[in-house]
């Protein structure tokens, strides 16, 4: 019997037949054809009975008539008589009543491909599994100021939700979705933030918002869409923050969280039921003045040195668009990149170039419209109303205004 164990080399052969044949056709080929080419001591069959050749396994498929296919014979015999075995097997010229022609494609040394796998893997594990046991200062400071994050977390209640240290004494909090996000607000110096753990809404969490000035800092995907829209139907929740689409709040950089936090929107400027329906999402808007001593630095220093104001937000400018009947082009700093007539906002479509991050127009937006602006690449568009949207575009926000 053969072992597997034993095998030195594989045989690969082309076959190529004019006509539609089975497996059971080329095997009975192979040895009906090579009987007694080779003499007893290579006959195939008695090679097969001592274990020194595997069994020959035939990979075949059939198309208009034609059947082609690779077979496979593994051997423990030398080199010279492997390569005589398969040699006699491009002899082969008939497999039942079709023509058959059969090429040794290559003759694999099973030992140089273990080999070569062997060191390959050797230069992983030299690579990466080795502890090298050098030192790294930035490591070491990060992994000690980590356990200093994680000792200051505090617990919160009855179902001991996590929190940052200065949540109870500020008058603003920061609602994050898990453990991992409030930390990574405390490596930034934003101390007053707290998890509320999933759609189950801790009773602490909707006291806290009760009572103190509540943002939502959420993950941008589906899981930070539903709990938000829990937050809106048991919490007082004020203001709406997103993190970058795609991204979660533990991942982002200070820049980002900054960024987020400066520029979220106050829910009574967006329509109650599209929030519900969970089409309004990651709005950025105006900065409340009661975030931690980190936010109101880094608004300070955009200001610049001459004190310059920064650009409008974009919930100012909703308040500017509403009711005026006007279309505005915003860019990604909220600054106007082109205004023009609501009823004029398809001539507007043509013409608007530049880095255009969103739309704020005064007009009910519907499917034409819609499909028209989704090929400006928008981020956002903020509309009076949107009605028969049947197609919405994944990668555009729509935001109803209030």
């Amino acid at each position: 019997m053969y072992s597997s164990e034993t095998t030195k080399y594989l045989i690969h052969l082309t076959l190529q037949i004019e006509g539609v044949v089975d497996k059971p056709d080329v095997v009975g080929a192979i040895f009906g054809q090579t009987e007694g080419l080779l003499g007893e001591d290579l006959d195939l069959r008695d090679l097969q009975r001592t274990g020194r050749v595997g069994r020959i396994d035939v990979q075949i498929t059939t198309r208009r008539g034609e059947t082609k296919g690779e077979i496979l014979i593994s051997s423990s015999l030398d080199r010279a008589e492997t390569a005589l075995l398969a040699a006699s097997l491009e002899m082969i010229d008939r497999v039942g009543p079709c023509t058959a022609h059969v090429k040794v494609d290559r003759i694999e040394d099973i030992r140089v491909t273990k080999r070569r796998k062997i060191v390959e893997r050797a230069k992983e594990l030299l690579l990466e599994d080795f502890d090298e046991g050098t030192i790294n200062s930035d490591d070491l400071l990060d992994e000690v100021r980590e356990v200093i994050r994680i000792e200051k977390l505090e617990y919160l209640g009855e179902e001991r939700v996590h929190a940052g240290p200065n949540v109870m004494e500020s008058d603003a909090i920061i609602l994050v979705e898990g453990r991992a996000d409030v930390i990574n607000l405390l490596r930034y110096g934003i101390k007053n933030a707290v998890a509320v753990e999933g759609t189950n809404i801790p009773r602490i969490i909707i006291d806290l918002c009760s009572q103190k000035t509540a943002t939502a800092l959420l993950d941008g995907d589906r899981g930070g869409e539903l709990i938000l829209r829990e937050l809106l139907q048991v919490a007082e929740i004020d203001f709406v923050a997103y993190c970058p689409r795609g991204k979660s709040v533990e991942e982002m950089s200070r820049k980002e969280i900054v960024k987020a936090l400066r520029n979220k929107v106050p829910v009574e400027v967006i329509a109650e039921h599209t929030l519900s329906e969970g089409a309004a999402e990651r709005l950025p808007a105006p900065v409340s003045e009661l975030m931690e001593d980190e936010i109101s630095a880094e608004q300070q220093k955009d200001t610049g040195e001459g004190g310059r104001k920064p650009p409008s937000t974009l919930g100012e400018h909703m308040v500017d668009v509403r009711d005026k009947k006007i279309a505005r082009f915003l860019s990604p700093d909220y600054t106007i990149l082109q205004e023009s007539k609501a009823a004029d906002l398809e001539g507007a479509l043509q013409t608007i170039n530049g880095d255009v991050e969103g739309l704020i127009v005064d007009r009910i937006v519907d499917q034409k419209l819609l499909d028209q602006i989704g090929g400006k690449n928008l981020e956002f568009v903020a509309a009076r109303d949107f009605k028969g949207i049947i197609k919405r575009p994944l990668s555009i926000r729509l935001i109803k205004i209030g």
